[in-house]
């Protein structure tokens, strides 16, 4: 039976990769063909083109992978059942459980690099990805800005900044509290602040600490110094949760959660979703294996339309309710999970008729 493992588990594999390096091209063709206006009348560079789009192929690789997944299966299970060679496995004394196997070891194959790929290496795709975006071709830079921010930062400090820029690391009218209590202690403010090599600039400083008696007050035209807090806890920019690996986004949504973040829900889909995508590995196999394994009278077209208007329906519930999650007070976890869940009831009602 080891032939048959091996038969089935390189034709799953091969074409699953074949279908990547198929439609990759073509998303960064279609991508290019979009983008290259705005890249002319913004004199892109080609270094940071190559580069984004290095980025683009591992974050629409993570993204379609589930769908990649589907098609490849329906593909050659179809060539494999129009071909009778289903029949001659099945007719040898091989149990449909027994002839699946191989299709479970390539979907875990698939489902360990997909996890590993979206835990640790799609973040850093999708920061570079963002950023490329938000910097050379965003025509409208007030989405760069967020103005009139107010964090508290724990139990006794607060800042608030106007005309935030996360990509300068840079804001305005900036002011940061300390209290003791309902007692202020010390509040430092400046015209102007800037995150550089580790320490914060700040321009037209001054800082009032207050005492029993006079105030203390210090002045400076520019003053270089650290202070306890990181530049996004003035407010995330809004892919901030792609960018994160999956142990700093666990903690990042529970400093966010603390603070009562009103993006938490966001957050959260993003962090439910690096799970959800390579399970739905195992269920679309399993569909796939199910829909295509029977040679139909239309033949393998037959299986593709059945095939992609499942993946579509499937595509169609993750985006809705994901939207509906990050804008509402609906359940991330019920958002992100629902498909797979549905998906997995329909898997086995289909194999349960396949196998008969």
């Amino acid at each position: 039976m080891k032939i048959l493992d091996w038969y089935i588990l390189k034709r799953y594999l091969g074409t699953f990769f074949t279908m990547i390096l198929l439609f990759i091209p073509i998303g960064i063709i279609v991508d290019l063909s979009e983008k290259i206006d705005n890249m002319l009348e913004h004199k892109v560079p080609l270094k940071p083109i190559m580069l984004y789009y290095l980025d683009f192929t591992v974050y629409f690789a993570n993204l379609l992978f589930p769908l990649f997944v589907f098609l490849s299966v329906i593909w050659f299970t179809s060539k494999l059942a129009n071909k009778t060679e289903i029949i001659a496995f099945l007719s040898s004394g091989v149990s449909f459980w027994r002839f699946l196997r191989p299709y479970m070891i390539g979907a875990v194959i698939i489902c360990v690099g997909a996890l590993a790929m979206g835990l640790f290496l799609a973040p850093k795709a999708s920061q570079g990805f963002n950023e490329f975006r938000y910097s050379y071709l965003k025509k409208n830079k007030k989405v760069q800005e967020t103005k009139n921010v107010y964090r508290q930062l724990n139990d006794s400090m607060f800042l608030y900044a106007n005309n935030f820029k996360p990509l300068q690391k840079s804001a305005t009218n900036f002011t940061l509290e300390h209290f003791d209590g309902n007692m202020l202690c010390t509040k430092i403010s400046a015209r102007k602040i800037t995150f550089k090599d580790s320490i914060y600039e700040l321009k037209g400083f001054v800082k009032r600490s207050v005492t029993d008696g006079d105030d203390i007050i210090e002045k400076a035209k520019v003053k270089d110094t650290v202070l306890p807090f990181n530049m996004d806890e003035f407010t995330p920019v809004t892919y901030v949760a792609e960018t994160l690996n999956y142990n700093e986004l666990s903690a990042f949504i529970e400093k966010e959660s603390r603070r009562g973040s009103s993006d938490i829900n966001r957050y959260k889909v993003v962090a439910y979703k690096r799970w959800s995508l390579p399970i739905s590995a195992f269920i679309l196999t399993v569909i796939g294996v199910a829909v295509s394994s029977m040679k139909r009278r239309g033949g393998m077209g037959v299986n593709l339309a059945v095939g992609i208007s499942l993946a579509f329906i499937f595509i169609f519930l993750d985006k809705v309710l994901g939207t509906l999650a990050r804008q509402s007070d609906f359940s991330p976890l019920v958002a992100v999970w629902f498909p797979n869940v549905s998906f997995g009831i329909l898997a086995i009602y289909l194999l349960y008729n396949a196998k008969r």
